[in-house]
């Protein structure tokens, strides 16, 4: 479980990762004698996305918290907000740089970082449980909000990847 922060609001984010990808690999450097320079590469490929992210967002009875920067009190059943998150591209370009240098022979080590274009996803994002404020937004109206601003924003157009292994070569 991780959080998804907007506009003030946290929300624990449960995800379902299913993703199955196919790189190649260039390397700029591979016919230098050193081996360090052999072991520098650029991926490049893609992958199916098959990911899910629930939100959700509890608040006790009475309690005051922020929706779409706007301050509520929650009824005395408290308010609950659930959501779903998803990406539209379920074939996603991938970029990466690593570095797997040959320790010997037949093994070695590798790490790489990279990131998976995934545009912006859908979400939609539920209110249950009452709550008042002084603001011009309702909850629900809030809540949308909120929603719209998640979807569009751009730090979640591209979904990091880091992988560290070990290889074997015969």
């Amino acid at each position: 479980s991780d959080d998804v922060k907007v506009n003030g609001s946290t929300y624990d984010l449960d995800m379902d990762n299913n993703n199955v990808y196919l790189n190649a690999e260039i390397r700029p450097w591979g016919a230098s004698t050193n081996r360090w320079a052999q072991g520098l590469y650029v991926a490049a490929g893609a992958a199916y996305l098959d990911n899910d992210y629930d939100l959700t967002r509890n608040v006790d009875a009475t309690r005051s918290f922020r929706v779409n920067n706007q301050d509520f009190i929650a009824g005395a059943d408290g308010v609950k907000i659930n959501g779903q998150m998803s990406y539209k591209n379920d074939i996603a370009p991938y970029l990466g740089f690593g570095f797997a240098p040959k320790i010997n022979k037949n093994w070695g080590v590798f790490g790489e970082v990279g990131a998976y274009y995934t545009g912006n996803p859908t979400v939609k994002l539920v209110s249950s449980g009452s709550a008042v404020t002084t603001g011009d937004q309702t909850l629900e109206e809030a809540v949308n909000a909120e929603a719209r601003k998640i979807a569009n924003d751009d730090k979640y157009k591209w979904l990091p990847v880091g992988k560290v292994g070990v290889n074997f070569f015969w």
